[in-house]
């Protein structure tokens, strides 16, 4: 099959792109994708490109495994990863699309068109390496063998190899431009009134001095010239001699604003006329429109092979390059972390099965917590289900006992698994959600015209209102900037009407009623657990502990009977 045939690929999907759904921004930064993606490359494009990635939600399990197969690929075998490294960071145009992105209407001059030239001869090398990349006999993954087939169809189709051998011939020609002669006009004062190009030559002028070749020439009329034709009697001074004022400045010095070009076909020169003023114009501009018309065939000639050839699968293989880069950046973070001893897994996808979106994470933690941990020794695993009698959990706990990492570490799991990434977990099952809704606290000026409460139920009813049974929500103390009384009023409707659509839910709450009430609500009780006041970090699911949060928070900060007075409360 022709290249021109054969259908785009994609290392994100397989076939036609699955309609997506996007994370808020507010969600990104609440489970800390913002902050790992800044840990993975330095890079503000890379990290874009990872956010963006993470950030489009698809409940389709086939996109999932699709994409985990590719990231398995790239990070077992660990030579084809670095050759990929290496290519990509000699081809870092094709991130931006190159030049080819002008616009189509425009008229390159013979110095845009061999900057292209250079373009494409460098896509070739791109193709080739790409291909022996990805001869790997290790890969395993659809996506990878899929982009072999293409980069395979490309590197032997006959276009290209037609291209291959225009490119050579054609760079033939263009790197035989060795020198330019110039040719100024002037008055009476010896004043500067036109310059023109007098010839491209396959030669370079000789090094030689310039001042005595004028004095010598100017001080004897028998050895001035009677026309324009150049006797080679002249010599060359390089522009860039030490201590010298090149030729190129005196030139710029001399040209001004507004040149106003005229060709004379034929064996005259091409003039441009040098107005008034005093401002100045950049003779490699000047020089590259005489240059074209001069060269007029090796202009139509670049343009009419570049043209055949400057939509060759060359935007196909740019969307790629960004794409590896998103697996290798990972592969490479992740390798890292597993030397400092953090444990990963691939993420195994489930179909959704009577309307139950299920989950069964073993071993998982927060990566966003763990990589900024000294050592792993600090890290603390966690198990959760979700089924049909698990859908919403009303997580309660002591103050800075580990709710909020919690919650924040299950949003992070489905945002990696989704992404086709290895997960911080001993294993991670799960029906992929078509989005993560967080509902933290807000910041204190985005609350100024609704007031804390008013807010945050505005926030909640918007993400009810597009949440689905396969969604996931996690609420992080919310409705509790107001009375007991009226949060828990709230409280009560949010997580009744949240069970009866199914959405997945943690709500993680210092309201430890509404948890002694998760029998009468259908739903979950889970406790962040202490042993004598000393935090396990450890989720179990069963009854709130009740006051003992008071209690512990009291402790903390000296406001206990004791604590206050010295005395044993009778």
């Amino acid at each position: 099959m022709s290249v021109d045939n054969k259908p785009a690929v994609s290392l994100l999907f397989r076939g036609e792109e699955p309609a997506y759904k996007t994370l808020s921004d507010t969600t990104v930064h609440d489970l800390g994708i913002d902050t790992i993606t800044t840990q993975i490359t330095s890079d503000a494009k890379e990290q874009q490109m990872i956010i963006r990635v993470l950030s489009r939600m698809t409940s389709d399990p086939q996109t999932a495994e699709y994409r985990q197969d590719i990231f398995d690929d790239v990070y077992n075998l660990p030579d084809m990863r670095a050759k990929l490294l290496d290519l990509m960071n000699q081809i870092d145009y094709l991130k931006d699309y190159g030049t080819w992105r002008k616009n189509a209407e425009e008229k390159p001059g013979l110095w845009d068109l061999m900057h292209r030239l250079d373009e494409l001869k460098t896509f070739i090398t791109c193709v080739e390496s790409l291909h022996d990349c990805l001869s790997d006999p290790g890969i395993k993954s659809q996506g990878l063998k899929d982009l072999l087939s293409y980069i395979d169809t490309l590197y032997t189709d006959a276009n290209f190899a037609q291209m291959k051998k225009d490119i050579e011939n054609i760079s033939v020609d263009a790197n035989s431009i060795q020198s330019v002669t110039i040719g100024i006009n002037v008055n009476s004062r010896f004043e500067a009134e036109s310059l023109g190009l007098i010839s491209v030559n396959a030669k370079s002028f000789k090094k030689s001095g310039i001042v005595g070749s004028f004095a010598d020439a100017v001080a004897s009329k028998d050895k001035l010239n009677k026309d324009t034709d150049w006797n080679k009697e002249m010599r060359y001074e390089p522009a860039d001699t030490p201590g010298a004022e090149g030729a190129l400045d005196k030139i710029n010095a001399t040209l001004t604003e507004g040149i106003n070009y005229s060709s004379v076909i034929g064996n005259k020169s091409t003039l441009a006329k040098i107005p008034d003023g005093d401002g100045t114009s950049s003779s490699t501009f000047y020089l590259s429109n005489i240059a074209s018309k001069m060269m007029s065939h090796l202009v139509k000639k670049l343009r009419s092979v570049l043209s055949a050839y400057s939509d060759i699968s060359i935007v196909t293989i740019s969307k790629l390059i960004p794409e590896l880069t998103y697996y290798i950046n990972f592969a490479e973070f992740i390798a890292a972390a597993k030397k400092k001893g953090m444990h990963f897994s691939k993420p195994q996808p489930l179909p959704c099965e009577k309307n139950i979106s299920a989950m069964n994470a073993k071993g998982f933690y927060n990566l966003k917590l763990a990589s900024s941990l000294q050592s792993s020794d600090e890290v603390v695993d966690n198990d959760l289900v979700y089924d049909d009698s698990h859908v919403i959990y009303l997580l309660t706990g002591a103050n800075r006992g580990g709710k909020t990492t919690l919650t924040q570490a299950v949003g992070l799991l489905y945002a990696l698994a989704q992404g086709g990434i290895y997960v911080p977990a001993d294993s991670f099952e799960y029906t992929p959600a078509d989005m993560i809704f967080t509902h933290f606290p807000a910041d204190e000026d985005k609350t100024m015209d609704l007031g804390r409460l008013g807010e945050e139920c505005v926030r909640f009813r918007e993400i009810f209102d597009r949440a689905t049974s396969q969604s996931l929500v996690l609420l992080n103390e919310s409705f509790s900037t107001t009375s007991f009384e009226e949060g828990y009023y709230i409280a009560v409707d949010a997580v009744k009407a949240l069970r009866l659509k199914g959405c997945r839910t943690i709500y993680n709450t210092h309201m430890h009623k509404l948890a002694q009430n998760a029998g009468e609500l259908n739903v979950s009780s889970l406790v962040m657990a202490s042993e004598e006041g000393k935090r396990s970090y450890k989720a179990v699911e069963k009854a709130p502990e009740g006051s003992s949060y008071a209690r512990d928070i009291a402790a903390k900060y000296g406001v206990t009977y004791e604590m206050l007075t010295g005395e044993q409360e009778t």
